[in-house]
């Protein structure tokens, strides 16, 4: 009976270990190294200047190569992921003088991507500092999740498939994160499956208000934010228009 007992801990312990590496290497993956977060500033200013330069030089590099500049992806990356600008590949070819100091290759706080790339391809920025913020949120999620059974640290439910996050079963203080579009303070929730997300429902109900017209049921209501704005919706879930208000939509 002790044999077992002692298998199942350890079986739960390589588990935790496979799963912290898993998650490091992937964050290394996306950034090459990661640097402290005593050098994140999430109050940077929006660095619009070089949002256009690029924007000038993307459309250059398209129209000149027939191609955009953007690093590899797989089909399971988020959208507001997925296309990274490559910016070495920009500088090899004579399309861009220096990287921007706000990117995250000159150690800024931003990923550089491209959304619309099938359409009228746009710059816009991906917020590192809340991307790492919901990133320790979900490494604090799955090793409570591996402690207990699978139990989910979960709380009052956001949206249908949605809750957010019990603090206190974490043994952590709540975070506080910033929304590039507001300024106000986001939550983070969590699906039936664990994943962590930002509920951006707050500002996706200002964004409906400003545009003075009610989406599509089956608009997906992120666009108003990135088409709008300089920055993508970090680890935003789909949202429709149900009753007079934004929805997150169970995956």
């Amino acid at each position: 009976m002790m044999i077992a007992i002692e298998a199942k801990r350890s079986g739960a312990a390589v588990r935790t270990a496979v799963r912290l590496m898993i998650a490091a290497l992937m964050l290394t993956a996306l950034s090459g190294c990661m640097y402290p977060k005593s050098q994140l500033k999430q109050n940077q200013a929006a660095p619009k200047e070089a949002v256009r330069n690029v924007q000038a030089a993307i459309d250059q590099f398209q129209s000149e190569t027939g191609i955009l500049p953007i690093k590899n992806s797989t089909t399971e990356t988020p959208v507001y992921e997925k296309f990274l600008i490559d910016f070495t590949q920009m500088q090899n070819k004579g399309y861009l003088s220096e990287i921007p100091s706000a990117a995250f290759e000159k150690g800024g706080n931003y990923y550089f991507i491209v959304i619309n790339e099938e359409t009228k391809p746009a710059v816009k920025l991906m917020n590192l500092v809340l991307f790492q913020q919901l990133t320790d949120i979900q490494n604090a999620v799955d090793e409570y999740a591996d402690a207990h059974g699978g139990e989910l640290p979960k709380t009052d439910e956001a949206y249908p498939g949605y809750n957010y996050i019990d603090y206190d079963a974490l043994k952590r203080k709540t975070p506080e994160l910033l929304s590039d579009y507001s300024g106000q303070t986001l939550a983070a929730m969590l699906d039936e499956q664990g994943k962590v997300y930002a509920d951006y429902g707050p500002d996706l109900m200002q964004a409906v208000q400003k545009s003075g017209s009610e989406p599509g049921a089956d608009s997906d209501l992120r666009t108003l934010l990135a088409d709008s704005d300089l920055f993508v919706p970090v680890k935003a879930p789909v949202y429709h228009w149900k009753a007079g208000e934004p929805v997150a939509v169970a995956r």
